[in-house]
């Protein structure tokens, strides 16, 4: 049987927020809502919802109106194992000494790599997108450098993949992934073992830095924080804190467009920009504290 999604977007995140717990007391009820901030700069939100069962237009057009959101955009979704497919159809990512894969291009991994198997999965971060490429090129160029940090954070580290880097490539370093989904941190640890790297990388549900695991262990050498504009802004103060003099945060999950505000929020903590690359429409950046 199809899934069916409602979308709409609207104004400011605590309208947002209401539409879509209005949303949750609706016959019949989703199986599950979110609500994104669409990172454009247009300040509106977006507000969606997947049923199993076909909403009433009826009641979409209400709730639109009453909580001044555009009209919903209501689709029937194909029943489709999508991770399956993604799995078929992803090719293995080559970033300097890493080689990501899949469990089926096991046998591709060429010789002298660093291999990773990182399955597709509901949390973010195979490799292939350029937030995630990006970071991996730009650890790799440090490691070329000569960079050796002790201490490693990964902020927001959905499947893990940056932080297994870290644990592949620096066997001495102590390794901290964490990431405020739950499911996300499952995955990671989920991670670890298929890649042999069990007591590698300490993996916590925490919000940013806020876990005591994680201020016990700072200050890093190295942060990986591949999330979004808003959060990384909202983090910089506390990025500041957590870094060691001198050490190195490695920034993604931001637009070309986006990158001088994160920039100019991390300089304002003490930060200076080392390096910059741009993969089509997204930007990782190298700053040292």
């Amino acid at each position: 049987m199809p899934t069916y999604s409602a979308l709409t977007t609207l104004p400011g995140p605590e309208a947002a927020e209401a539409l879509a717990a209005a949303m949750e007391r609706m016959e019949p009820a989703p199986v599950g809502t979110g609500v994104f901030e669409i990172e454009d700069g247009s300040g509106l939100w977006e507000v969606g919802a997947y049923f199993a069962e076909a909403p009433g237009e009826a009641t979409l057009m209400l709730l639109a109106a009453a909580f001044g959101a555009a009209p919903f955009a209501l689709s029937a979704l194909p029943e489709i194992d999508w991770v399956a497919k993604v799995r078929r159809e992803l090719a293995p990512v080559e970033a300097g000494r890493f080689f990501v894969h899949g469990s089926h291009d096991a046998h591709r991994v060429p010789e002298g790599r660093l291999a990773l198997q990182i399955e597709a999965t509901v949390a973010f971060g195979t490799g292939h997108h350029g937030t995630t490429l990006g970071c991996l090129r730009a650890f790799d160029r440090l490691l070329d450098e000569g960079l050796s940090p002790a201490r490693v954070a990964d902020i927001g580290c959905g499947t893990g993949v940056l932080a297994l880097a870290a644990a592949r490539a620096l066997p001495g370093a102590a390794v901290i992934a964490s990431d405020i989904d739950a499911v996300a941190v499952e995955v990671a640890r989920a991670n670890l073992g298929i890649n042999g790297l069990e007591g590698r990388v300490a993996c916590l549900e925490a919000a940013g830095f806020e876990h005591p695991a994680i201020r016990a262990a700072a200050p890093f050498d190295l942060i990986f924080a591949n999330i979004l504009k808003g959060p990384l802004v909202e983090l910089a103060p506390a990025m500041a804190a957590h870094a060691a003099p001198g050490g190195l945060a490695i920034l993604s999950g931001l637009l070309t467009d986006q990158a001088d505000a994160i920039l100019g929020a991390y300089r304002s903590e003490g930060f200076a920009a080392v390096s910059r690359e741009d993969l089509g429409e997204w930007s990782a950046l190298v700053l040292r504290r």
